[in-house]
């Protein structure tokens, strides 16, 4: 119980030991011997400084620094704090929950540094229920406006998706300091409110690399990728040397939008600074560089990772499918099995692509079953998907019907699309219609279906059902989503979408020039011609 105890001093001595800076575990267990003998393990001070040492020495095993602090007989609240702490740091929150529920039953009062510590802990596994108990004694025992518990609670509740109790709490506190601010942004930043984030963002007196992580993460989560790009520029003209995370975000960001200038200076920037190549990282430019469409760049990254993961073998694996090196990607599944990798289902997703654009019927249905009987994942709907486009593309539309029939779930609009583009390509109408009606059922007949339907009647030729489904299209109001190209010019991405009619004065006088150009070569080739 807590209370005020006799006990044996440590000597200095000892004590200037147990400061000393990087300690073996031979060195730490003889001081540990010492105190023993001397009676001195009685000392909290002394206990809480071998405590720290061993956590030092050993940060991710804490099995034989917990049952030294079983032993301690006189634990006080910083020994308390200390366990607790290295507990919240290696990720361990349950341990530090009842460290904190054994503190409290021991007798002991938490201080601002203890809540800290297991509001940390309850963010990191989204408890919110134990936050809540541990805000309503903060409060009791005077400790809500400290720093350390402010930021604690502003970010549980940010973590939480209680941005009511949280922003009350920001807007409250007259000590907001960069943490607090970024724990903010980044609770609407998970929510998807990106405007409210950015508006916050531009509000901070003063940012860090964490706040512009957030930001770019932020947009890139809801599909804005060239803000995202904008951000990280803004990042590194104000000086700010953008880490791990915000140059895998932005790399994302690259990848999308094929920005390749821009992601070729972001590699040239983890090569300058001599950054690990970890798993994360190198898929990231794996990704980055097959979805701009530099396949052997992307290779290349991928042969110089010291640890190839399953995320960076499908990373490859997509991006060989996609250009057209659907043998190598096959090939890098069994590279796979031969480096002890296992395959998970988006890998099975993108190799059953692979196969479907080569034509490979045997070869995917050989590793659709594999699945099942090698690998032990069970298909789904998306592997059908993959399997009914397979065998769609091949002209094999009866055994694709069977495949929607017998599949032991219900067809989603990506099963079914597959199966009336095949219809589609091989000009099958009564599938076709068959497959639409399927597909009004379920609620899913969107404006591709009905530009595929068009399709299917066109291709034998029988227009008038194609202006019935045009006219259809009208008295629905069904309009088909407008095509966009991305173009990137001197490091800037510019996008342009099929029937903007907001195009700048400036454009305008550009193609006028272009077509006055292009008449005088015709004008000047003609005449040399009539010569």
């Amino acid at each position: 119980m807590a209370g005020t105890h006799k006990y044996i001093k440590s000597t200095q001595k000892t004590l200037s030991l147990l400061n000393q800076h990087y300690l073996s575990t031979s060195q730490i267990n003889q001081i540990h011997a010492h105190l023993i003998i001397s009676g001195s393990i009685s000392d909290p001070f002394a206990a809480g400084k071998l405590l720290l040492s061993h956590i030092a020495s050993n940060p991710t095993n804490l099995q034989h620094t917990y049952t030294i602090f079983q032993s301690i007989p006189h634990r006080s609240t910083y020994i308390w704090n200390i366990m607790i702490k290295a507990c919240t740091e290696q990720g361990d929150s349950q341990k530090a929950f009842h460290l904190f529920k054994h503190m409290l039953g021991s007798g002991f009062l938490p201080t601002n540094y203890t809540f800290s510590f297991v509001l940390k802990a309850c963010a990191d596994v989204g408890e919110l229920n134990l936050g809540l108990e541990c805000h309503d004694l903060a409060v009791k025992l005077g400790w809500e406006s400290y720093d350390f518990v402010q930021n604690g609670l502003v970010h549980l509740y940010a973590v939480c998706g209680c941005l009511d109790w949280c922003r009350r709490l920001f807007d409250s506190s007259l000590n907001k300091d960069v943490v607090t601010w970024t724990a903010v942004v980044n609770g609407y930043v998970r929510l998807g409110e990106v405007e409210v984030a950015r508006q916050l963002f531009d509000e901070m007196p003063k940012k860090n690399n964490v706040s512009w992580s957030v930001m770019i993460n932020g947009y890139v989560q809801v599909g804005l990728f060239k803000e995202a790009l904008d951000v990280f520029n803004d990042m590194l003209c104000n000086g700010f040397q953008p880490n791990h995370s915000s140059i895998v975000v932005a790399l994302s960001a690259c990848g999308f939008l094929g920005a390749l200038d821009q992601g070729r200076w972001i590699h040239a920037y983890v090569d300058k600074k001599k950054m690990e190549l970890d798993g994360v990282l190198g898929t990231a430019l794996v990704d980055m560089y097959a979805k701009c469409g530099c396949i052997e760049l992307a290779y290349r990254v991928f042969e110089q990772m010291p640890y190839r993961d399953v995320f960076a073998f499908t990373s490859l694996i997509s991006g060989m499918a996609n250009h057209g090196e659907s043998a190598r990607a096959i090939a890098l599944l069994s590279r796979m099995e031969t480096e002890g990798v296992k395959p998970n289902e988006i890998t099975f997703i993108c190799v059953l692509n692979a196969c479907s654009r080569m034509g490979l019927v045997k070869e995917g249905l050989r590793v659709f079953e594999s699945m099942t009987d090698v690998h032990g994942i069970k298909p789904t709907v998306k592997h059908y998907g993959c399997l009914v486009d397979l065998l769609g593309g091949a002209g094999m539309l009866e055994q694709a019907k069977k495949v929607v029939a017998e599949m032991p779930m219900e067809p989603d609009s990506y099963v079914l699309g597959a199966l009336l583009n095949a219809c589609s390509v091989h000009g099958n109408v009564e599938l076709g219609l068959e497959t639409v009606e399927g597909l009004v059922e379920r609620g899913l007949d969107r404006s591709g279906v009905h530009v595929l339907l068009s399709n299917i009647y066109a291709s034998v030729n029988q227009w008038g059902y194609v202006e019935n489904v045009r006219k259809r299209m009208e008295d629905k109001q069904v309009k088909k989503d407008p095509g966009c190209s991305l173009i990137e010019v001197d490091g800037v991405v510019s996008e342009f979408v099929a029937g903007n009619k907001l195009i700048t004065e400036e454009f305008e006088s550009l193609l006028s020039g272009i077509d006055k150009h292009s008449r005088s070569y015709w004008i000047d080739d003609y005449i040399t011609c009539g010569s």
